[in-house]
């Protein structure tokens, strides 16, 4: 699914939920110091970050805050759709100290596939959440997949 074109947009969709409790800070910080989901992407490159959250269940916002981004993206940035990059939050996508996994991840990522955006899993990666992912007690999650 990689493009040639390089990335110039990132949106991180964050549990409408666990924002409830969560500033996002750790989201943000993990792409600032380019780490867990994050470590990808070279530091020093100019890329827009946005983030938002999913709406609530089932992910009611995603399809209308997706067409908005990549028509704003164009406008005002002059950026293609092929130059954003979704990122699903770890909150979304991982067992941590918010919740388990989302029950409606499949379902954001086929709309947002559907818009023909790229999808990548993870943002944050907590150690104590590492710790129970490497006791067993949370599920395994892989950093580097697609």
């Amino acid at each position: 699914m990689e493009n040639s074109k390089k990335v110039r947009l990132i949106g991180i969709i964050q549990c409408d939920f666990a924002r409830e409790r969560c500033s996002g800070l750790s989201c943000m910080n993990s792409w600032a110091t380019r780490a867990g989901g994050f470590s990808r992407y070279p530091k020093g490159e100019e890329v827009l970050v946005v983030p938002f959250n999913c709406g609530g269940c089932p992910g009611r916002r995603i399809s209308r805050v997706a067409a908005n981004l990549i028509s704003r993206a164009k406008k005002k940035a002059d950026i293609d759709k092929d130059e954003i990059v979704i990122h699903l939050a770890s909150c979304i996508v991982t067992d941590n100290g918010h919740y388990p996994p989302c029950p409606h991840v499949d379902y954001i990522e086929k709309i947002l596939k559907r818009k023909g955006l790229k999808v990548r899993k993870g943002t944050y990666m907590s150690r104590t959440a590492e710790s129970k992912r490497a006791s067993g007690e949370y599920e395994p999650f892989d950093w580097d997949a697609d």
